[in-house]
């Protein structure tokens, strides 16, 4: 095909599917033509696409070959920590280390490390980046010598944005051009990335969505993921947004409808007339909850809404003309009137959708405005005081109002509504008490040029929504200190809760001391935030009183739709411009880094360690065996509790480790900074407050008991004192085991553990398989057994012979000897999840593989 001057090949899916193929889903098809073109069995491949469509599932696992790779900066580190770690094993073993190097493009974004150190004054932006330099320049070097050793790997330094609106605004392309065989292809654009939020891009019609950090690895250097041919649900959206409904209450809709409904594992592609009165950022915000709903996937196709989205954002000209006659060429462009074959359909009416909140604990419990403070009081089991004259702070106050995440700083239309409210709120006099922690952390610095060139910068700014970075910050964890009188109002006992428009809200995750989080579209966020608590109907009650006295409601302040269009003034140069400085980072660029094939590793650092896994040989965990349970842990167990990424306490076990070798007790850092080193990630595992190891309620948190001895300790110390003594022992867990982030470090720290498997009645994709690339079996229990395992029962397990979804022989053996069968299946999808298992896990098969 021909676009401009420029000829180029495409595979015609149309030809080589025939009849039907109009029928499959936009999603599928980029499957299928990945497929067709990187296999070596096209025919196999057909067949199964057709069984597919006549069905709508299908068992067949196909190769899939992503374009790229995407990372951030607290996922990236231990991916380069295992890599520096696996060319010393190859070197070690008289290989070539060099053979260790990205075949993709790998991009990284230093996004995950800036903190809410100061908020509320006109240098805090500049002082939390300061501050962020002087805690990472050790994980920093290391990044920057992956740029040296590792062909491919591009590194965006901080302050250029959140690694999913960078995706969005600056590095897909929607449709790729490859040489192969001495000609461009066209085919389109692809990736997998090491943050369970990727699926944001497929709302520009970009396949893409969240790994490990393991199977990242594996991609980058050319091996395929292999995926059964996925489920796929369609939501089909009918009518539009109306009222004081945003797209941030569609997607909190879709997620909790979603989530009930039970999408886990399954691709979601959204469909139907609705699609087409939603801009791209607003899809945006649906598409990055696709965790959150359970899916692998959230998958707009591309329309005109994608390339108009290309144009505001200042693409090439070129790239938008490939785009829009490569996507009608190879038959990707959207038909609102088209409806596929889908697995099942889901309709959604956005005409019902009104403003809503979700928590206080899970992104799918959604909650009206009127019903905030009764979830609040459900969540804390009893019932909070409305108002205490003799109280300073009220319960159910608002400890920390954040701006904040991807999810929805990228829409543009968000972040005007919210300057918009702060406008009419300035002008009337409001202002947040002082306890309200606030703060304004864009995804994308080109938010700073079109906020401050309508004004809206500085009304924000005068009610505390100032800049602080532009990073994940608060959604993540990053919050940092709470207002000293917060902090002593929670001491108290009083009720506190955040509000956030980010996309996680699990207990601990935005601030160790909250368990209760709202996630509120930005404008409600900051009514909240004027209000100082969650103690009223935000729609209907006052928010509080302006400076003559007169009560000041919702609807005073709420810009109208008009409004918030007349204000969205988008240049292509705001984003270009702003990005283009942002990457000439003075503090990156004078940043020193070793060079070479291997890196120096230093015994003294805190940071970086080289990990025991990262090795060509390890012992399989697979076999016959009797286990002890270790933990058993209830429903909803995400990898935040498993792993925490938060604030590092002094008092913790990983604390007192960092303090014994020398480091500062009133700054540890976060745990998410600390991935590079094994040591403090296994004394952190487990460490909250909700992981509560059901086998003894007397059991602290961040301990377990050695049952021979009786001794209580650490986890760690006592898996290892198992480990010592050759008694295998599992982890047994509920629904929803993994949930959350893709971060791979909860399954790293189960394995260093010597967990052999993990229990659970269902788990979550991605950490379903980062336990396999560690070498843990998955087992998967057709109900709860988690409240019937005492500490003196053993587990018989048989698994000597791994297949795909295969019947596993699991026995409880109780103390008196008697034992009870349980139905169990080996959560394995694939034939090389298999091959994983079988070689100790994903590592020493990449060697293998390398290694011919």
């Amino acid at each position: 095909m021909a676009v401009g001057a420029a000829r180029y090949r495409a595979m015609d899916m149309r030809a080589s599917f025939g009849t039907g193929f109009e029928r499959l889903p936009w999603a599928m098809r980029i499957l299928l033509e990945n497929g067709l073109r990187c296999s070596d069995a096209p025919d196999d491949l057909l067949d199964a696409f057709r069984t597919w469509l006549r069905t709508g599932a299908s068992a067949y696992e196909m190769p899939f070959r992503p374009s790229r790779v995407m990372m951030h900066d607290t996922t990236c580190v231990p991916a380069l920590v295992d890599i520096a770690a696996m060319r010393d094993a190859v070197a070690e073993s008289g290989g070539d280390p060099s053979r260790l190097s990205p075949v993709i493009p790998v991009d990284v974004s230093i996004d995950h490390s800036v903190g809410v150190d100061r908020f509320g004054t006109a240098d805090a932006l500049a002082f939390n980046m300061k501050r962020e330099f002087e805690r990472n320049q050790e994980r920093y070097r290391l990044m920057k010598w992956a740029t040296l050793a590792l062909p491919g790997v591009r590194i965006h330094p901080p302050g250029t944005g959140i690694m999913h609106t960078i995706n969005m605004e600056h590095l897909a392309s929607v449709i790729a051009v490859a040489s192969q065989g001495g000609q461009n292809w066209l085919h389109p654009d692809t990736l997998v990335g090491t943050d369970s939020h990727t699926p944001m891009v497929n709302a520009l019609g970009v396949l893409g969505w969240g790994v490990g950090g393991l199977e990242a690895e594996s991609a980058m250097f050319g091996l395929p993921i292999m995926m059964r041919l996925p489920d796929v649900i369609g939501v089909k959206l009918v009518g539009r947004l109306k009222g004081l409904a945003l797209a941030t209450d569609l997607a909190l809709a879709v997620t909790e409808r979603l989530r009930r409904h039970g999408v886990a594992g399954c691709f979601v592609e959204f469909f139907g007339p609705g699609v087409t009165t939603l801009s791209v950022g607003e899809r945006g915000v649906i598409a990055n909850m696709a965790p959150e709903y359970g899916a692998t996937t959230g998958y707009f196709p591309v329309d005109n809404g994608t390339v108009r989205y290309l144009e505001q954002t200042g693409r090439a000209s070129a790239l938008i003309a490939r785009v829009k006659a490569a996507s009608r060429a190879l038959d990707l462009w959207f038909d609102p009137d088209i409806t596929p074959r889908y697995s099942e359909v889901i309709e959604l009416d956005m005409n019902e959708i009104g403003a809503a909140l979700s928590g206080p604990r899970r992104p799918q419990d959604r909650v009206s405005t009127a019903a905030v403070q009764s979830a609040l009081e459900a969540a804390e089991g009893r019932s909070l005081r409305r108002s205490d004259p003799a109280a300073t702070i009220p319960d159910g106050a608002i400890a920390i109002a954040a701006i904040t995440s991807c999810t929805n700083t990228t829409d543009p239309a968000l972040l005007v509504a919210a300057g918009l409210m702060a406008r009419k709120a300035r002008a009337r006099g409001l202002a947040p008490p002082p306890w309200v922690k606030t703060s304004l952390a864009p995804g994308s610095p080109a938010a700073e040029r079109y906020l401050a060139r309508t004004g809206l910068l500085a009304d924000l700014e005068t009610i505390g929504f100032g800049i602080v970075g532009f990073g994940c910050t608060t959604c993540i964890g990053n919050s940092g200190p709470l207002t000293p009188e917060m902090e002593a109002s929670i001491a108290a006992g009083n009720s506190a809760t955040a509000v956030l428009s980010g996309n996680r809200n699990f207990p601990g995750r935005v601030h160790p001391s909250l368990r209760n989080g709202f996630l509120a579209s930005p404008p409600l966020v900051l009514a909240y935030a004027l209000a100082g608590d969650a103690m009223r109907n935000i729609e209907t009650d006052p928010i509080n009183d302006d400076r003559t006295g007169a009560p000041v409601f919702l609807r005073d302040i709420w810009p109208s739709r008009d409004e918030v269009d007349r204000f969205v003034k988008l240049r292509p140069a705001d984003f270009i411009d702003a990005f283009d400085i942002a990457q000439r980072n003075t503090d990156w660029a004078a940043l020193e880094a070793p060079s070479g094939v291997l890196f120096p590793w230093d015994e003294r650092s805190t940071y970086i360690r080289r990990p025991p896994f990262a090795a060509a040989k390890l012992e399989p965990r697979i076999g016959r065996y009797r286990a002890r349970p270790l933990l058993s842990l209830g429903d909803d167990m995400t990898t935040d509790h498993i792993s925490p990424a938060g604030q590092i306490s002094a008092s913790s076990h990983a604390g007192r480790y960092l303090v014994a070798n020398g480091d500062p007790a009133d700054d540890l850092n976060v745990f998410a900074a600390r991935r590079g080193n094994w040591e403090v990630m296994v004394r952190g595992l487990y460490w909250n407050r909700d992981a509560v190891n059901l086998l003894d309620a007397e059991i602290p948190i961040g301990q377990a008991k050695h049952i021979p001895s009786g001794r209580l300790g650490p986890i760690w110390e006592t898996a290892l004192r198992y480990q010592d003594e050759g008694v295998p022992t599992v982890i047994v867990a509920g629904e929803r085991y993994g949930a959350g982030s893709s971060r791979d470090w909860a399954a790293k720290g189960v394995s260093l553990l010597g967990v052999r498997a993990v229990l659970a009645q269902s788990f979550e994709r991605i950490h379903r398989t980062n336990l396999i690339g560690m070498g843990v079996l998955p087992i998967q229990t057709d109900m709860a057994i988690q409240a019937r395992v005492g500490p003196l029962d053993l587990f018989e397990i048989d698994a000597e012979e791994l297949a795909p979804s295969k019947p596993i022989a699991v026995r409880m053996v109780r103390p008196d000897g008697t034992t009870s069968p349980l139905t169990c299946t080996m959560a394995i999808e694939t034939e090389l999840e298999c091959r994983m298992l079988t070689a100790g896990g994903m590592i020493p098969l990449i060697i293998s593989e390398l290694n011919g």
